[in-house]
Formats: C-alpha cells, structure tokens, sequence
C-alpha cells in the first residue's frame, strides 16, 4: 500500500511531538520532585530549630520553678504558684517528646520521596543561610512562561493537535494499492503474471473524513483553552509565592529586630521583679511563653519563605 504523498510525514511528525511533550513532562515531575524533597528539609530544619527553642528556655522556666519555691518557702508565695511554674515546665518537655516524633516522621517521609528505606538515617540538617531571590514578579511569569516544561508539554501537544488537523486533511486523498502476482504452471502452460492497481475513494467523506476533521479541530481548541488556563493557574502559584516571599521578610525583620529583643528584655525585668515581688508569677510565664512564640515564628517564617522559593524554582525551572 502506498499512502497519499504526505501521509507518513505527518504520522512522524505526530509521533515526534507526543514523544517531545512526553519528555518536557518528565522534567516537570523531575522538578516537583525536587521542590517536595527541599520542603520536607525545610519542614525538618524548622523542627530542629524549634525543638532547641524548648530545650534552651526550659532552664528559664526551671527558673520561674527556683524563683516561685524560694518565695513559697519565705510565705511571699503560695502554692498556686509554685504549681503553675512547674505545670509551665512539664508542658515543655511534652512539647518536646513532640517535637522528636515529628522529626521522625518527616525523615520517613524525606527517605519516601528520595526513594529510601523510611529508616534510613539522615541527621540533623545543617545550618541555614537566607537565599538570594533577586527576582520580580513579572520576571517570574516570563520565565515560567519560557522554562516552564508543564508549558512546554502543552505547546506541544497543540502542535500535535495541529498536525492531526493536517493528517485527518489528508484522508479526503486517496491511498493506493499494488499488487503483483505470479503463478507457475507445468510445462503445458505458461507461467501467469498479474498485476493490479487500486485505489480507495472516499466517497463518505462527509460523514467520516469531514467528522475526524472535525474531531482534530477540536482537540485542537481543547488543547489551545488548557494552555491559556495553565497559564493563568502559574501566574497565579507565581503570586501567592512571590507575596508570601515578601510577607515573610517583613515578618522575618519585625520578630528578629523588635518583638524577640524587647520581649526578652521585658521577661528578665519581670523574672527580676518577680524575684523581688512586685511582679506576680503568672505575667512572668506569659512573657516567656510569649518569647518562645515569637522566636517560634521566627524561623516559621524563615522556613516558609524558603520552601515559596523551592515552589517556585519548580514553577519557573530556575535554579539558585
């Protein structure tokens, strides 16, 4: 059979660009991969960071503790007091046994996405430094519109599409047959050739041919509507990311420059007043446990800017 001038081209070339958009794919899930593995090892630095939050201001509570028996024993406290401090301390180490289960279930779910056994050993991350994002956000979208392999697969699979509307085209041209034949006969006779041309009409085009044209102009718009839309969606990832970058500096620079200092200058001029008796035992807790809560969300928020950029080396396939 010999297929109308055209035909196997294009088959090749359909062929070709559902390969290609199979590879762009590929790439994309290389990079979620990527992006998941770093925020479990954000999700897993912060842990370790709050967890020596608690172990380091459990000796201020241990304090309260000292603070609160000393003055029970002079009869400047009650009991109350000397209760609450030690309550305060023991929902520390709860806190604690906590924290370590979490670290524990975020390594196996680390060694899962790296392909692990989920007891692997990985120990403790090591120190983190702030990254350099210099982007903006309209850089962003252009390269997520240039890098991005989700974008790529898509255009791809609108050329294939395209292509299609070209192929089924093609089937209003008919293929052609050849057939060559040979029989041996005795010596009596002599030996038969045969041959035979034919060729397909399509006389139904109206009701098939036309119908798959049709079908390929369809998927055409589908595909060309899913683009538009995956654009959109990543413009939109794009500027919640961006902006929790930007919400998390300034949250970053409100807690490290005035919330923790003057909150942990309040709490040692109440520990102190506590100790001479012109503070009572509860104004103490609050400021520490406050402290703890703004050191806390500190490096919650290192953690979640750090893991907005991992999101979005993923959406843009930029590296740093």
């Amino acid at each position: 059979m010999i297929p109308f001038p055209g035909k196997l081209f294009l088959r090749s070339s359909m062929a070709s660009k559902d390969a290609a958009g199979i590879k762009a794919l590929t790439g994309a899930v290389r990079l979620k991969t990527t992006a998941r593995v770093k925020e479990l090892y954000y999700d897993l630095f912060f842990t370790y960071k709050n967890l020596d939050l608690i172990k380091n201001r459990a000796a201020l509570f241990s304090g309260i503790e000292n603070a609160a028996l000393a003055r029970y024993s002079t009869g400047m406290a009650t009991q109350q007091e000397v209760l609450m401090a030690q309550t305060e301390k023991y929902m520390v180490l709860e806190k604690e046994a906590m924290l370590n289960q979490k670290i524990q279930a975020l390594e196996a779910m680390l060694n899962t996405v790296v392909g692990r056994d989920v007891n692997s050993p990985l120990g403790r991350p090591r120190e983190i430094t702030p990254a350099v994002f210099p982007y903006e956000m309209n850089d962003l979208i252009k390269m997520a519109h240039d890098n991005s392999p989700e974008i790529k697969a898509q255009n791809q699979m609108i050329e294939a599409a395209e292509t299609k509307i070209s192929m089924a085209e093609k089937e209003y041209y008919p293929d052609f047959t050849v057939t060559a034949n040979y029989f041996a006969k005795n010596k009596f006779y002599q030996d038969m050739w045969g041959l035979t041309t034919t060729i397909n009409i399509p006389i139904f085009y109206k009701t098939k041919q036309r119908q798959a044209v049709l079908e390929a102009q369809s998927m055409h718009s589908e595909a060309d509507h899913e683009l538009k839309a995956m654009e959109l969606m990543l413009a939109a990832a794009i500027r919640d990311n961006y902006s929790m970058i930007k919400t998390s500096e300034k949250l970053m620079a409100l807690y490290k420059d005035a919330l923790v200092p003057k909150t942990h200058q309040d709490f040692e001029s109440g520990l102190s007043g506590y100790a001479a008796g012109k503070v009572e035992a509860m104004t103490v807790i609050s400021r520490l446990k406050s402290l703890i809560d703004y050191e806390t969300l500190y490096w919650q928020q290192f953690t979640e800017r750090e893991k907005a950029i991992a999101r979005l080396e993923a959406i843009t396939a930029v590296s740093q």
